[in-house]
């Protein structure tokens, strides 16, 4: 326990892989117990998991307490920065425009495009506006907007919850500015595009199932066979858009630009195409006395219209100054202080990723909190005479009021990193990673199914991959799989889990006022949750082999 250095290993508990993988377990074991058995909070059961992970890292893994207790700190820092940063900005832009009023404005916008059918009007809010909400708030935000917006247009509170829920699954593994991707990436060291580009090649495909299974749920076969081209053509819009911006354009901006897009063609689509809408079925939102004009409506898409412009700009733009570059030059990178250097791998080599990488200008947070800047000027000179309330004073009082609102969220993200941190150095996840390859060409399969898990327990895809993501690469390594393909599982996976997430259910719950509702809601839900991760499963197998191989990048 004195010695300066540490080398990680599948065996260290007994020489025996099987043991070291179930003790390495002990602690994801111990946050689910406290999280569900002894229901304490989310960030209480993260730190005891931590807690309880240090512990073993050293008596049972033989890491030095030192090394040990730097990890944690390494991983509660990139937790904080760039992590929470970047959802706290995102966090802020929308809450500017609920606080400006102009979210009212957009909610017009929607009962407007959807020609009167609830059943439209639910596709585009519940999928489009919602993943574009999830783009940038995700962490349950979205779930209560879209959830009591389909009650006020008249949908039942079971059928808004089970709408919104599975429709809050496509986007939810590049929500928060693709933080899940970004996480995972980090954690398991590999390219962050390149796995943005895998998990695009996966979740795309669930995106266009998404639209037909919320048919199904809103008004059963009816509803499929009535607006089944309506959710053919949002399902590619958004699965193409996903696709396209992952491998393609931003990572980060995979869901704004898969939202946008499928948006965008729905509702030219809705100008040639006009549903059949049975009277049960008609909207009960009354916007007849609401006059919109074009300068309400340009400010009301405003925020995510210049979020788009602001990534690609800094994302593209290569034409005598190259953009990316400039602000990637900018990085600081700091060995983390006694650790770096002091972890070495088999090879008596030191590890890469305990350097600390300060993007103080190149990270999604600081382009967002720049938009939020440039959305809090002009809300602020266009206040319409106080009709849209907003001063520069009151909307930087949001920013500070979003941070302590989401404070406790915060602080189980930086937990749940500090303890995926000293997991992974310490060589618990490798254990376990290393048992579960024991599979072996089946392990695909049921890859999906750790990061459904996670999710479903943390009620966050972020967490999932904290906690899974190295595990997966360290078993793709035994198997001989590509670490891209199993990683992206992962995230892949953590989307369907948020369905059956008690946090997620309580959310919904609230929201359409269903008092004691979540044990009726994860009722309702497991089905499609399953079905889904099925469906996955699948999907993911059959890309470790020769059938859909050719879609495995890296």
């Amino acid at each position: 326990m004195l010695s300066d250095t540490f080398t990680a290993t599948t065996n260290a508990v007994g020489g025996s892989v099987a043991l070291s993988a179930l003790v390495g377990i002990v602690p994801l074991a111990a946050f689910f117990f406290l999280l569900m058995g002894v229901k304490l909070k989310a960030h209480w059961s993260a730190i005891g998991a931590a807690v309880v992970a240090l512990i073993l890292a050293v008596l049972a893994y033989a890491m030095p307490l030192k090394l040990a207790a730097l990890s944690l700190s390494q991983g509660i820092a990139f937790g904080l920065f760039p992590i929470v940063f970047i959802i706290w900005m995102a966090v802020w832009i929308y809450d500017l425009t609920v606080k400006s009023g102009r979210f009212e404005d957009l909610r017009t916008i929607f009962s407007r495009i959807g020609r009167g059918d609830m059943r439209v009007q639910a596709m585009l809010i519940a999928f489009c506006f919602g993943g574009l909400l999830e783009a940038l708030a995700g962490f349950g935000a979205p779930v209560a907007i879209i959830a009591a917006m389909l009650l006020a247009i008249g949908m039942k509170p079971m059928k808004a919850v089970l709408t919104t829920l599975v429709a809050n699954t496509a986007p939810v593994a590049f929500g928060a500015m693709a933080i899940p991707v970004t996480t995972a990436a980090n954690l398991s060291e590999l390219h962050p595009e390149t796995l943005a580009s895998m998990t695009g090649r996966q979740v795309s495909l669930i995106a266009i199932v998404v639209p037909f299974v919320l048919c199904l749920i809103m008004d059963g076969v009816r509803g499929l066979k009535q607006i089944w081209p309506m959710a053919l053509v949002v399902g590619i819009c958004f699965g193409g858009g996903q696709f396209l911006a992952s491998n393609f354009f931003s990572y980060v901006l995979t869901d704004v630009v898969a939202c946008l897009l499928s948006l965008v063609v729905g509702v030219v689509f809705l100008r040639v195409w006009a549903p059949h809408t049975p009277e049960d079925q008609a909207s009960q939102v009354d916007t007849s006395g609401v006059q919109l004009s074009p300068e309400r409506i340009v400010l009301a898409l405003f925020p995510y219209v210049l979020i788009v412009v602001v990534f690609a700009f800094t994302s593209l733009w290569r034409i005598g100054v190259n953009i990316p570059a400039s602000l990637k030059a900018t990085d600081i990178k700091v060995p983390w202080p006694g650790l770096h250097g002091h972890l070495l791998n088999a090879a008596g080599k030191p590890v890469g990723n305990t350097i600390f990488t300060f993007s103080w200008l190149s990270n999604p947070g600081t382009i967002l909190f720049i938009c939020g800047v440039i959305t809090l000027l002009v809300y602020t000179a266009k206040h319409d005479s106080g009709k849209f309330p907003m001063s520069i004073p009151h909307g930087f009082a949001e920013l500070f009021s979003g941070l302590v609102r989401m404070r406790w969220s915060y602080v189980t993200i930086a937990s749940v990193m500090g303890l995926a941190y000293v997991m992974n150095f310490s060589g618990q996840t490798a254990s376990i990673g290393a048992l579960l390859a024991a599979t072996g060409g089946f392990f695909p399969f049921i890859s999906p199914a750790l990061g459904w898990l996670g999710t479903a327990v943390t009620g966050s895809a972020t967490s999932a991959n904290a906690l899974f993501a190295q595990m997966q690469a360290s078993a793709a390594n035994q198997i001989g799989a590509s670490q891209y393909l199993m990683v992206g599982a992962n995230t892949s996976g953590a989307v369907l889990g948020k369905m059956l997430s008690p946090q997620t259910a309580a959310i919904a719950a609230a929201a359409t006022q269903m008092d004691n509702g979540e044990g009726k809601i994860l009722g309702q839900s497991w089905k499609y949750s399953l079905g889904l991760l099925v469906f996955l499963g699948i999907v993911v197998y059959l890309q470790s082999t020769g059938v859909l191989g050719w879609m495995v990048v890296g």
